[in-house]
């Protein structure tokens, strides 16, 4: 039976609005208000749980008990006589019978509600009945005997019977004290009756062992208390766990349903806009280029120019967020070949040319030469290396340098290198900027354009090649962008194989 509280959870519900508590802390509130509410100084869960324990060792310890009850009664019997010995046996059968009723109508309770002081005390009272017997036990003396053999006899059996019960006992406080209270006050009458030294010394014993093992008894019981806490801490935490474990799950199947919307809403999205953005395309360069007549209005076509451009800004908008859902989604597949990284390099570098030469930047270029073919899919390295130097151009002022370059690592790998002279991207901004659409302090005050999404992209498709994305800036000083593939995507020469024969 576990005496853990109960968890409280909804599986169908997260909870995301509510504070967190201080776990360690609850757990001494309620502790400390157990100990407050409890007449024994322990928490009232625990209460009953100690009870159940108490009357399931009483009942196979009365169910035992006649067997040395006989055994004493003939022993006695051996020394006194018949009739003394039934009599202490019917006294003992009987203190321990309305022990047994005692515990047999608590565990006829069940699970039902119980006053646990009530049966506290009742139980208290049946072992002091049940003492009665050994009260007797104490009582008997034997004038025929011979010198100290019925005293032994006597030490030795009430010995053991103060150990026994305070073993059974030991769960109920005050149970070991009820029970030889009468045997106490028995043995301290006849000390006073001017016996032998030897006996009172042993009855003194006696009287000694009592609270002896009442220490003993509370002890076992303070130990039986710290099992049940640990045991119902140990409960409690497995039910927060699971807890926990539920929660999790069910923000696991939310997300995974928030994902599985958004993957419907962008693929439909996406054709929905394709269709009317490639007729405005289309349609605004027929116009701007004056195909099919002119215009016969300058304003009108640079309207035109300007829808254009827009267009083509929201097109490549929609490719970006695409192909990052696409990666996100682990449905990117790489078409995988051998590639040379220097040939894609230069042909990206024709690309920004242009835009290179209108606003005056100098390009530098460092090619490692006669590097190995690259194990990559050309299309995915394309972009990456055209997303870097786009945001190279985009940021670095005019009359500025970019360097882009292209070698080994110490690892055997290879690597592209995109440096520029742009204003640098503070520190404590580089996690935003490579996070989805994320836009460092300068690129939100820059005149260009951008998404957000270009260092996502590249970070991701360098990451599906089992690359390394390394991302170096420092205000005012530049930045510069490293894709590093793995020495394991490299493409070795083996030398020829010549015919030994």
């Amino acid at each position: 039976m576990s005496v853990a509280a109960p968890p409280s959870y909804d599986k169908n519900i997260v909870e995301r609005r509510r504070v967190p508590r201080n776990a360690d802390l609850t757990r001494t509130l309620r502790l400390a208000r157990g100990r407050l509410t409890s007449s024994h100084g322990v928490e009232p869960r625990f209460d009953r749980e100690i009870l159940l324990q108490h009357a399931q060792a009483l009942k196979s310890f009365v169910v035992v008990m006649p067997l040395p009850i006989l055994l004493i009664g003939f022993g006695l019997m051996s020394f006194i006589g018949l009739n003394v010995a039934a009599v202490w046996a019917a006294i003992a059968v009987v203190g321990y019978f309305v022990l047994y009723l005692i515990t047999h109508q608590f565990r006829a309770l069940g699970d039902r509600p119980v006053d646990v002081a009530v049966w506290s005390r009742r139980f208290l009272f049946g072992h002091l009945v049940a003492g009665t017997g050994w009260a007797y036990f104490a009582a008997v003396d034997c004038q025929n005997c011979g010198p100290l053999r019925f005293e032994i006899f006597q030490l030795v059996v009430l010995l053991i019977a103060v150990a026994l019960t305070a073993m059974v006992s030991s769960t109920l406080r005050g149970g070991v004290i009820a029970a030889f209270v009468p045997l106490m006050a028995v043995l301290a009458f006849r000390m006073s009756d001017g016996a032998e030294p030897i006996s009172i010394v042993m009855r003194a014993v006696v009287i000694g062992a009592v609270p002896f093992f009442t220490v003993v008894a509370e002890h076992l019981r303070r130990i039986s208390v710290e099992r049940m806490r640990h045991q119902a801490e140990k409960d409690e935490l497995i039910a927060e766990l699971d807890t926990a474990r539920i929660i999790s799950d069910e923000a696991r199947r939310r997300a995974e349903e928030a994902n599985l919307a958004k993957s419907r809403f962008l693929a439909t999205m996406s054709h929905e806009l394709r269709t009317p953005l490639n007729a405005i395309l289309g349609f605004s360069e027929v116009i701007a280029k004056e195909i099919l007549g002119p215009i016969g209005n300058s304003t009108y076509k640079d309207y035109v120019e300007d829808i254009n451009a827009s267009g083509q800004h929201l097109l490549d908008l929609i490719n970006e967020i695409l192909d990052l859902s696409r990666v996100e989604a682990g449905r990117y597949a790489l078409d995988e070949e051998a590639v040379d990284l220097s040939r894609i390099a230069r042909d990206c570098l024709a690309y920004v040319q242009l835009k290179t030469e209108a606003k005056g930047i100098a390009l530098q270029i460092q090619f490692e030469p006669n590097l190995p073919q690259l194990w990559a899919d050309e299309r995915s390295i394309r972009q990456i290396i055209l997303n870097l130097l786009s945001n190279a151009v985009k940021f670095t002022p005019r009359g500025g340098t970019i360097t882009i370059r292209v070698g080994w690592t110490a690892g055997g790998g290879q690597y592209v290198s995109i440096r520029d002279t742009g204003p640098g991207i503070p520190e404590e901004e580089i996690p935003i900027v490579l996070s989805s659409f994320g836009q460092g302090s300068i690129a939100i005050k820059s005149a260009e354009q951008g998404t957000g999404l270009g260092l996502p992209i590249v970070q991701a498709l360098v990451h599906m090649h089992d690359g390394e994305f390394v991302l170096k800036s420092r205000l005012r000083e530049g930045t510069e962008t490293i894709a590093i593939f793995p020495h394991a995507r490299v493409l070795e020469v083996m030398p020829a194989f010549q015919d030994m024969s």
